[in-house]
């Protein structure tokens, strides 16, 4: 098991992702689904033991047998436990995900159950692990906790220690429309907590929905105590500005099975690489290494089916790489 006080402490959802085994349908003409641990929170956190970083996951899962098995899954995976609550009467969340023939997922609904009526929901603040903050060098986050009153209080309870702490505090958009009870109030709820935040990463399309733009450099000068700004775009590789260095980074090729997931590990690999050198990048080499990590950790999640199934190891990265043929520019700004 983790450490009591991890390196990196994940706060978010841990959830079932229910892939759709019939590809190219909408959720009513699905005849089956798969369930698969998931979560982004919890994906980054099961991935970055993987890679060697011990990681501590702060959620809320239901008191029922799904919750039972989530609650598995992170104690099979040496993720530090002490922080999940458990919430006596509401459900674990489950999500539908639909897959194109091409493995790219669609997040659907949550069948018969309203998104606000989860145990993730309900996270406390008053049962946070004040303690792990102390030692813990890195607070990752997503913004479904900003959806709901509990898991927001919660959320801001913990960027507000992770602040008076020093640590680095990672913010994943991970926007996901569907979970949020008034999509229209996620913009303004997200920016209120930038100032706080060091280091964003972002999908494409979420750079171009909060900041009207997909330019790593004018995102950061949008809010200048930004260390890092990593913008993913699938297949198409990743744009990024890193303490005064910009540059891109082609996407590996790949036969891509289901592409749950692949976000989060390239989150862990880029967390597990920077996490020894403390965030102090001295050179471009540096910056370019630590974003090919990355850029592997997340193909090599989309050659399985389930997110926490298919991360790679430290060594399935590194032959990955050894093998791979692809280089990242990078320019001083």
């Amino acid at each position: 098991m983790a450490a009591q006080a991890p390196t990196v402490i994940c706060l978010g959802e841990m959830l079932w992702d229910c892939l759709a085994n019939d590809r190219d349908r909408p959720a009513e003409l699905v005849q089956s689904w798969t369930p698969w641990p998931g979560g982004a929170p919890a994906n980054v956190a099961t991935a970055l033991v993987k890679l060697g970083v011990e990681s501590g996951l702060i959620t809320c899962l239901g008191s029922d047998p799904e919750g039972d098995r989530l609650f598995q899954v992170l104690q099979d995976n040496a993720v530090a436990i002490a922080a999940v609550q458990r919430h006596p009467s509401l459900p674990t969340r489950q999500v539908q995900v639909l897959r194109s023939a091409q493995g790219d997922r669609q997040f659907g609904g949550f069948g018969a159950i309203a998104c606000n009526q989860f145990a993730d929901t309900e996270l406390q603040a008053d049962q946070l692990p004040q303690a792990w903050f102390s030692s813990a060098k890195v607070l990752c986050l997503g913004t479904i906790p900003l959806a709901y009153p509990s898991s927001a209080i919660a959320a801001q309870q913990a960027l507000n220690w992770a602040n008076q702490q020093r640590m680095t505090v990672l913010l994943d958009v991970n926007w996901r429309p569907s979970f949020w009870p008034d999509p229209s109030l996620a913009p303004d709820r997200i920016r209120a907590i930038l100032p706080q935040v060091q280091q964003l990463k972002l999908a494409c399309e979420e750079a171009e929905w909060l900041f009207e733009t997909v330019d790593p450099a004018q995102i950061q000068n949008q809010q200048p105590q930004l260390q890092a700004v990593l913008i993913t775009d699938g297949d198409r590789g990743c744009d990024y500005w890193v303490a005064g260095w910009q540059g891109y980074c082609p996407s590996f090729p790949v036969e891509a099975i289901d592409t749950t997931g692949a976000g989060d590990a390239f989150v862990a690999a880029w967390l597990a690489q920077n996490t020894q050198t403390d965030f102090q990048w001295t050179s471009a080499e540096q910056v370019q290494i630590a974003i090919r990590w990355a850029s592997a950790a997340g193909a090599l999640t989309t050659l399985q089916a389930g997110a926490i199934a298919a991360q790679p190891s430290l060594s399935e990265i590194q032959t990955f790489l050894e093998l791979a043929n692809i280089n990242c520019s990078c320019h001083h700004i």
